[in-house]
């Protein structure tokens, strides 16, 4: 459980961004930095290791309290981009050759992002059109609503595609360490108490 829940951090931290850059037209550089890195850490140890450490996942871990403990603390548009990415993410990993299109893309792309950073914009151009060529045609679509004039706006569009493909890197690495929908119908307090640990943890 508690690494299942360092994994629905990322997942929350990246779509917390992604309606971040939908809304203000920019994203905190440090969190999108970590969510980004992680789609190149193919054969990462641990779940802590695809993120470099929890203390990255500050922010990601801090919502999932919110979102699951509820009250003022919940936010139910962070809730259906999250739940859509988890239903995308069985769609992929059946589809037949998307995952190995996106890893030869991720390989592609990963010369690049040595050179110049992860959130650097020709990176995070290349990632939104790696999701836009193989993830967008699987479907579901993620639903992003903000601000019209930052939407419309295609560089913007690219990263919000990007921060989207490490959601779903978030997605499939819950699925891989046994995530189910029951953990939201009957594990809800151990996710919360292993989120506390992994902050506790970080300071």
């Amino acid at each position: 459980m508690k690494d299942r829940a360092l994994a629905l951090a990322g997942l929350l931290q990246a779509v917390q961004l992604v309606q971040q850059m939908a809304q203000n037209g920019q994203a905190e550089s440090q969190p999108l930095s970590a969510c980004i890195e992680s789609l190149f850490r193919f054969d990462a140890e641990s779940p802590e290791a695809v993120y470099d450490g929890a203390a990255n996942l500050g922010p990601g871990l801090r919502r999932l309290i919110g979102q699951l403990e509820g009250g003022a603390g919940r936010d139910p548009a962070l809730t259906r981009m999250a739940m859509t990415v988890l239903h995308l993410e069985r769609s992929f990993i059946r589809h037949p050759s998307a995952p190995q299109a996106v890893h030869d893309g991720l390989e592609q792309i990963a010369r690049q992002r040595e050179h110049f950073g992860p959130t650097h914009a020709t990176v995070l151009g290349r990632l939104g059109e790696l999701y836009a060529k193989e993830v967008s045609p699987v479907g579901p679509r993620v639903l992003v609503q903000g601000n019209p004039v930052y939407l419309g706006q295609p560089d913007l569009v690219g990263e919000v595609r990007a921060t989207l493909l490490a959601a779903l890197r978030a997605a499939v690495l819950w699925r891989q360490l046994g995530g189910s929908y029951w953990d939201f119908l009957f594990g809800r307090r151990a996710m919360v108490q292993a989120a506390r640990d992994w902050l506790d943890g970080t300071r």
